[in-house]
């Protein structure tokens, strides 16, 4: 066969993987789109960044999410995070903490000033939890004391899982979160004053587990004492 002829095959052939990769990701079943997800991912394509964005904000299924996030990390950041930050303003929560989520994961400190606090304080706590995840990755340095006052202003906000991943983020920011709980845990809502001292707890204690550190937060509460005292 003639080198042009073989040259034409192979784009052909190319062109018939990736639109069977592409009609993969919209399958009903769920392994089959993560089996296209893994076949993106392994052979990354620019053609196949947006089509992967765009399922990102749908997908139903955790595992598929997770393998969406991981072709995405395989792919240029040049081209993913413009796309990944454009997505912050979707009106779909599961676009935005996707977005968030995957550039956490590519860790590009470019994407830090799309890390607004409207994000950090949306009314979705997944949104808000991936903002915070995504925020203590990129955060520059001198920017974490700004940060972990921004996100002192969600102390006290969701259920267990919320305030558990509000006190890692926090937490990851290390010695600077100092100042900033101690001035929360006078807050006039126990609830924020409850998981300032638990923060504090957790960050001097980590093996005490939260659970832990929320209960001794109560009693500190109820008691009016401060965090120092038994």
């Amino acid at each position: 066969m003639p080198t042009g002829a073989k040259a034409t095959e192979a784009l052909a052939t190319e062109a018939t993987r990736a639109a069977r990769a592409l009609r993969g990701l919209e399958n009903s079943s769920s392994s089959v789109r993560l089996q296209a997800a893994l076949a993106i991912g392994t052979t990354p394509d620019p053609r196949f960044v947006d089509k992967l964005i765009e399922r990102c904000a749908i997908e139903p299924e955790f595992s598929v999410r997770e393998m969406l996030t991981w072709a995405l990390i395989r792919h240029s950041p040049a081209l993913t995070v413009p796309r990944l930050i454009a997505e912050l303003g979707s009106g779909r929560a599961q676009a935005r903490s996707q977005a968030l989520h995957t550039l956490s994961k590519i860790g590009d400190r470019r994407a830090w000033p799309a890390i607004t606090r409207p994000l950090l304080t949306d009314a979705d706590d997944d949104v808000a939890r991936s903002a915070w995840r995504a925020a203590v990755v990129l955060v520059p340095e001198g920017e974490a004391a700004g940060l972990a006052g921004a996100l002192a202003t969600q102390l006290g906000r969701g259920d267990r899982e919320t305030r558990l991943s509000l006190s890692r983020a926090l937490i990851a920011l290390g010695e600077v979160i100092t100042p900033t709980l101690r001035a929360t845990m006078t807050d006039p809502d126990p609830r924020v004053r409850e998981h300032a001292i638990a923060t504090e707890r957790l960050w001097r204690d980590p093996d005490a587990g939260f659970e832990f550190a929320i209960e001794e937060a109560k009693r500190i509460v109820v008691l009016g004492t401060n965090s120092q005292e038994g």
